[in-house]
């Protein structure tokens, strides 16, 4: 009825201001509240992601002002191009957000379509499988910090980063007619020499001064930077006022047969809503229950959360996407798949890498359902593959929906 009277984009437009308007009410009546959320989120931000983060953008800058994206744009162009559909100046992207984490695959992708280097579609392709977490993030704060175990890391990493890497072959099948940058001569001198060629004229057509790339590269560096500590500031805000003023029970409450489908514990409920704004907040809260939960559903849980990357990673990601012709929306559902695929494999790897997994209890705590861990149970292994089989019709689903993109 009401779509009737008013226009699609009118009424998302009165909806996003009357939330807004909504959260200022909030902020204003829990003044205290507020401020000591926004000093945790400001802490973690100063003494976690700004000095993890800030080496990683200053450098990646400078590769590119030397023009080493060109580099391995010829050396990995018969690899990148028929596995992800991606000229070979993608594994730059890809290798830089592997090892630095969020949200420098969005960054570097984006900087790529800025400078022509790739096409709209093939950005869209490469930016839904390079924004991962890193590993510093996944051994560093999860695995020691939260878990206090570092061999759990190895496990969360395999599951991670192979699924990234499904999600990139899966997102190769997008837009598949759309234009694509066009191939490199493979016919002339020997590819490192070609390769090297490349970089000199790059470098030669940036032209900057080393002062005036490094200077630019650290104003750049900084600027993203300070944009990503305010969205990690004010989703901190978000996530402990709606769990202040009770908002976060409604959502638990009204995705509960959600949680009674996948046999959620009732426990992990409010993490759960927690993680999905926020991975990191959701996984500390997620290890610190005191209720005796099975490891491999807090695993299961966090490798979805460090999948999905949480709305505030994916708030970071739309704004710098903003600056470019570059969609959002195959992002978002390369991240739903990849946090499925993550809690997947986390499941599926957790019984064979158990005695890898040091300190950890070989008799899962007795927890309803769970009492029959691992696989001994013939209802608990009907179960288990049919959730399997529910889960990879449901990764089916959403991949020929992406697919119609």
């Amino acid at each position: 009825m009401i779509q009737t009277l008013l226009p699609r984009k009118q009424l998302q437009s009165i909806l996003l201001a009357s939330g807004v308007c909504i959260f200022a009410i909030v902020l204003m009546k829990y003044p205290d509240e507020s401020f000591q959320a926004s000093l945790r989120g400001l802490k973690i931000w100063w003494e976690v992601v700004f000095p993890a983060l800030l080496p990683f953008f200053i450098t990646a800058e400078i590769l590119m002002g030397f023009g080493v994206v060109h580099l391995l744009g010829v050396l990995l162009e018969p690899l990148m191009r028929p596995l992800f559909r991606v000229p070979g100046a993608g594994a730059f992207v890809m290798a830089v957000g592997l090892i630095s984490g969020n949200p420098m695959g969005a960054k570097l992708t984006t900087r790529l379509r800025e400078d022509k280097l790739i096409s709209k579609a093939e950005a869209e392709r490469l930016v839904s499988f390079t924004t991962t977490a890193g590993p510093l993030f996944i051994f560093g704060a999860v695995s020691v910090g939260f878990f206090e175990n570092s061999s759990l890391g190895v496990l969360l990493a395999i599951a991670h980063y192979g699924s990234a890497i499904v999600v990139g072959i899966c997102m190769r099948f997008y837009q598949r007619h759309a234009p694509m940058t066009p191939r490199l001569d493979r016919r002339r001198a020997n590819i490192l020499i070609r390769s090297l060629r490349a970089m000199h004229h790059a470098r030669l057509n940036d032209g900057r001064p080393i002062g005036q790339l490094l200077g630019e590269a650290v104003t750049s560096a900084v600027q993203t930077l300070l944009m990503i500590g305010g969205f990690i500031i004010i989703f901190s805000v978000l996530v402990h006022l709606l769990t202040f003023i009770g908002v976060t029970t409604f959502l638990t409450h009204l995705l509960g047969f959600l949680f009674s489908l996948f046999q959620l514990p009732e426990s992990l409920h409010h993490p759960f809503i927690a993680g999905i704004f926020e991975m990191t907040i959701g996984s500390q809260v997620i290890s610190e229950t005191s209720i005796p939960i099975p490891l491999l559903i807090k695993l299961s849980v966090v490798s979805f959360f460090i999948g999905w990357n949480g709305l505030s990673i994916h708030a970071q990601v739309a704004s710098l996407l903003s600056r470019t012709d570059i969609s959002y929306k195959p992002y978002f559902f390369a991240k739903i798949l990849h946090g499925t695929l993550a809690c997947a494999a986390t499941w599926l790897l957790y019984i064979p890498m158990q005695p890898w997994l040091q300190d950890q209890p070989t008799v899962a705590p007795a927890f309803t359902w769970t009492n029959h861990l691992p696989m001994q149970d013939t209802t608990w292994t009907f179960w288990h593959y049919f959730s399997l089989f529910f889960i990879i019709f449901w990764v089916y689903k959403l991949y020929k929906k992406t697919r119609r993109l």
